[in-house]
């Protein structure tokens, strides 16, 4: 858990403060009990009003002073907690930004989620505690036996047998809690994933009328969580009654023992209310570490969860040797490529060639792996063999983040932020002008859906665009791929939901600006607009050429067109 506590290394001075008000504030406690006897024994039973003032005043100045350290060390200590777990949370999110695709699949967002909020928070509990009461508990528990036996051997002498088993208990709980907090965080993330999936798909949901199922399947899931938590809480629980059954006890002992010893004359009356004050913090000190035991369990397997994600091994990329240049064509050769997560190949010995400045359109059934292809340009995946080229340069051996800020990528769904239309297209450029925003939203075929809303460019719209259409919400992230200005344009199914006369405008527009365009689609009006098409099937590319060569040529390209009622155009490119 190196990575975990490493954090807590920028405070270390403020964190010996801490320490060092609380060690103050102990010391007050432990003195307290003796200038009581010494009040009691002096002033009290001898009737000197002069002792009595004279110790009293000094324990509430002593008291006063402890007050003043304990407040101090809380609000020191709860700064450090606040700022510690913001400094963990900034790690797992920037840990979790340069995750690989394939990191990603080791971890679910719901549990992602959880390890950010529900552990990070256990663990800034941890560490208030720590610098507020975790050792001012066992020390208390130590010194207050040793000034006790120093007050009065005999009345004491109980507490040597009492203190360290109660002690050898509580280590053993907080041993056994932390594997039982671990499994009710996992519980944790079961819900948080059901609850998600329900809040995303809730459309889905009602429109399936499956209200039912899924509300039962957040009962099991909540239900599991419950239980697990209702068997860790009732296994702590039980810790307070025994530890107080133990010590009171010892603490009547103490008293029945006390008597007899006053009774012999062995024993002052402020010797005995002394051992009996040390006791009764004692006992509260143990108390407070059931507490420390539970905060400190839950801790511990928060700390393992969370260390877990920052000691992923970053990606390793080759070392830097090509410099990335605009020029010349696109190439993947011989490429072979599984994903992390798969056994079987997705592609095979797969090998194309696109010219500088033209546009491909690659057309394969479901699965023939035309999104892993697209992946592989900006390299959100490494291929397992062969290699993808920019002017005959190996982009694995070009620096990674310079290779993307001259790639635009549009995915097959559209993922839209919560905020205004120009921050979500100026999103893939943030320092893009107005003047630029709205060039790439005419270009995307969005500008005067954009300006015939309300705020125009300015409109708010929710997270992932739910007050767009399909079609608006892919048009906009076309306009944040092309405000970029890209080299290379990569759209992966992105047109899906234009109609025809959209779709052309926007795919004349994009072919008219200086960029490499790669466009998969099950459109063959998109595909007969492009220079080059590649029929994909099984990972490999099937065959290649313009529109006309495939529609003479091709058995497979002829079906995709007769499928689609382009029949004729079978007809018209056999004319030629």
């Amino acid at each position: 858990m190196n990575h975990v506590w490493a954090l807590l290394r920028p405070y270390r001075l403020r964190m010996a403060a801490a320490w060092g008000l609380m060690l103050l504030e102990l010391a007050v406690e432990l003195v307290l009990p003796v200038l009581m006897a010494k009040m009691i024994d002096d002033g009290i039973a001898a009737g000197e009003m002069n002792a009595i003032l004279f110790w009293g005043s000094i324990m509430v100045g002593l008291s006063l002073f402890s007050f003043a350290a304990g407040i101090t060390n809380s609000f020191i200590a709860a700064r450090i907690g606040q700022n510690y777990g913001f400094d963990i949370r900034k790690k797992l999110i920037e840990k979790v930004q340069f995750f690989s695709f394939g990191q990603y699949g080791h971890f679910d967002t719901s549990t992602l989620i959880t390890r950010m909020t529900n552990d990070v928070t256990q663990l800034q509990n941890a560490v208030f505690m720590s610098l507020r009461i975790m050792l001012r508990a066992p020390l208390m528990i130590l010194f207050g036996t040793v000034m006790a036996l120093f007050v009065h051997f005999k009345l004491a002498s109980v507490l040597l047998i009492t203190v360290p088993v109660m002690t050898i208990f509580m280590l053993f709980m907080m041993r056994k809690g932390a594997g039982m907090f671990q499994r009710v965080q996992l519980k944790l993330d079961r819900v948080n994933s059901v609850m998600r999936e329900n809040l995303t798909g809730i459309r889905l949901i009602r429109a399936f009328v499956r209200n039912g199922h899924e509300t039962a399947r957040f009962e099991r899931a909540g239900k599991a969580l419950m239980e697990n938590t209702i068997s860790v809480i009732r296994t702590f629980e039980s810790i307070v009654p025994i530890l107080m059954l133990v010590m009171n006890g010892g603490l009547l002992f103490i008293l029945w023992f006390g008597f007899a010893e006053l009774q012999s004359g062995t024993a002052t009356t402020g010797e005995i209310v002394a051992v009996i004050n040390y006791a009764a913090r004692i006992i509260i000190s143990l108390s407070i570490l059931t507490f420390i035991t539970l905060a400190f369990a839950r801790g511990r397997a928060s700390a393992a969860r969370i260390n877990e994600v920052l000691m992923m091994e970053e990606e390793q990329h080759p070392a830097v040797t090509e410099t990335y240049s605009a020029e010349g064509d696109l190439s993947l050769e011989e490429i072979t490529f599984t994903y992390p997560s798969g056994k079987t190949p997705v592609l095979h010995s797969l090998s194309m060639n696109i010219k500088s400045g033209s546009m491909a359109a690659v057309l394969g059934e479901t699965g023939s792996g035309k999104s892993a292809l697209l992946s592989l340009i900006p390299r959100l995946y490494e291929p397992e063999k062969g290699r993808v080229a920019i002017g005959g340069r190996d982009i694995s051996r070009m620096d990674v983040g310079l290779l993307r800020r001259h790639i635009g990528f549009v995915p097959q769904e559209s993922h839209l932020f919560t905020g205004s239309i120009i921050d979500n297209i100026r999103w893939g450029k943030k320092d893009a002008t107005d003047e630029e925003v709205m060039e790439a939203a005419q270009k995307a075929q969005i500008h005067e859906t954009i300006v015939s809303l309300p705020d125009g460019y300015h409109t708010v719209i929710g997270q992932k665009g739910v007050t767009l259409s399909g079609g608006q919400k892919q048009r906009l992230s076309i306009a944040r791929a092309l405000v970029r200005q890209p080299d290379i344009l990569l759209l992966d199914d992105s047109t899906s939901a234009l109609d025809v006369k959209t779709e052309s405008a926007l795919i004349e527009a994009i072919t008219a600006q200086p960029c490499t365009v790669v466009i998969v689609t099950q459109k063959i009006s998109t595909a007969e607009q492009a220079d080059c098409i590649f029929i994909m099937e099984d990972g490999r590319i099937a065959a290649s050429g313009t529109h006309r060569e495939l529609a003479r040529a091709n058995g497979l390209y002829r079906r995709l067109l007769e499928s689609q009622g382009r029949g004729d155009g079978i007809h018209e490119a056999s004319g030629q």
